[in-house]
C-alpha cells in the first residue's frame, strides 16, 4: 500500500491542506490565504485569524482530497503543525487533525513549523539530500541551520530582534505600502536604485542577525524627506532597504556554509520568494515559489520523517506558540 500523508497547516493566516506520497510527490496543495482580510489592519489579528480558520479548515481539507483524487480511506497518516505560531490558530488545525485521525484510526504526526519549512526541500521533483547549510527566513523567524539529516537540524544563528520578513513588513509600512509588505517592497524595488541610499547591515557576533537598526535607518530617511520628495524617492528607498536585508542574509549564509563545510546551501521560508535574494544566491537550492509561504505540503513532507503518536496519546497534544528551547 502506497503511503499517503494528509497535512494540515493553520499556524498563522493561511489555512492549508495537502496530500503527499511517501516518496515526496505532492498530489495536492490547497492554501486559503487571509491576507486580504488582515490587510486593513496592517498585520495579522490573532482572533480574526482563528475564527476564519474555523470556517475554512473543513472546505480546504475536502478540496485537498478532491484535488489529489483521493479519499480519507486512502490516507495512511495525518501530519499537522503543532507550533510555533498563533496558539488559537494552531488549535484549529490540531483539533481538526485529531478528529480526522481518531475517526479513521490513524496515527497523528505533530510537526514543528520550522522543520516543515526545511522539509519543503525534500519534495519531488528536486529533492535535496542532506547535509546542507540552510537559511530559514520568514515573517516570524530568521535562522541559519546545519541540516545533517531529514529529521531535524542544528541552529547556528538567529535574529536578535526582528525577523527578516518582519523587517520587510515594517519597512513597507514606513514606505506607505500595502500588506503583506515583503511582496510590495520587492515589487516597488524593481523600479528603484539600490545604491541610492546607504543603509547599514548590523555587525553582530557569530552568525546572528539584527534588523532593528536598519528599520530605524529607514525611518530617519523617510522623515528627512518632504511628501513630494518621498513619493519621488520611494522606489529608491525600497530598493536600498531590500538590498541591505539581502546583504545581511546572504552574508550570514555564506559564512555559515564556510563553517559547516557542506557543499550545498538552501533557502526556505516566505522571504525565499524575494527576487533579489534569489538573484544574489544563484547556486542555492530554493523552496519552490508556490511553497515558500506557509503551506501544508511542507507539513506533510516533514510528517514522513517524524515518529507518529498513536491513539489515544495524540488526544492530549497541545499547541505551542514559541519553539521549544
Amino acid at each position: 500500500m502506497t503511503e499517503l500523508v494528509l497535512g494540515l497547516e493553520t499556524s498563522c493566516d493561511e489555512t492549508a491542506a495537502a496530500v503527499v506520497t511517501g516518496d515526496g510527490v505532492v498530489l495536492s496543495s490547497v492554501v486559503s490565504s487571509q491576507a486580504e482580510l488582515h490587510a486593513r489592519y496592517g498585520g495579522v489579528v490573532p482572533e480574526i485569524a482563528s475564527r476564519r480558520h474555523l470556517e475554512l479548515v473543513g472546505p480546504v481539507l475536502r478540496a485537498a482530497l478532491d484535488d489529489g483524487k483521493t479519499t480519507l480511506d486512502d490516507v495512511t497518516r495525518i501530519a499537522v503543525t503543532q507550533g510555533p505560531g498563533l496558539v488559537g490558530a494552531l488549535l484549529v488545525g490540531l483539533s481538526a487533525a485529531k478528529a480526522v485521525a481518531w475517526s479513521r484510526g490513524l496515527d497523528l504526526v505533530p510537526v514543528d513549523h520550522l522543520r516543515a519549512h526545511v522539509a519543503t526541500l525534500y519534495l519531488e521533483p528536486e529533492a535535496l539530500e542532506p547535509p546542507f547549510t540552510c537559511l530559514l527566513a520568514s515573517g516570524g523567524h530568521t535562522l541559519v541551520l546545519s541540516v545533517t539529516d531529514r529529521s531535524g537540524f542544528d541552529v547556528l544563528g538567529g535574529t536578535l530582534d526582528d525577523a527578516a520578513g518582519e523587517a520587510f513588513d515594517k519597512g513597507a509600512r514606513l514606505l506607505g505600502l500595502g500588506y503583506p509588505g515583503g511582496a510590495e517592497v520587492d515589487r516597488l524595488a524593481r523600479d528603484g536604485d539600490p545604491e541610492a541610499f546607504s543603509f547599514p547591515v548590523a555587525r553582530v557576533p557569530g552568525l546572528d542577525f539584527s534588523f532593528s537598526g536598519l528599520k530605524t535607518a529607514l525611518l530617519h530617511a523617510v522623515r528627512a524627506l518632504d511628501e513630494r520628495e518621498l513619493e519621488r524617492r520611494r522606489a529608491d528607498l525600497a530598493a536600498s532597504y531590500q538590498q541591505a536585508i539581502v546583504r545581511a542574509l546572504t552574508g550570514r549564509l555564506r559564512a555559515a556554509a564556510e563553517q559547516t563545510g557542506y557543499a550545498s546551501i538552501a533557502v526556505v521560508g516566505g522571504v525565499a520568494a524575494n527576487s533579489e535574494l534569489r538573484a544574489a544566491l544563484p547556486d542555492a537550492h530554493f523552496a519552490p515559489l508556490s511553497l515558500c509561504t506557509d503551506n501544508a505540503a511542507m507539513v506533510a513532507s516533514a510528517g514522513r520523517f517524524a515518529d507518529p503518536v498513536p491513539l489515544p496519546g495524540y488526544l492530549g497534544l497541545d499547541a505551542y506558540a514559541s519553539a521549544p528551547s
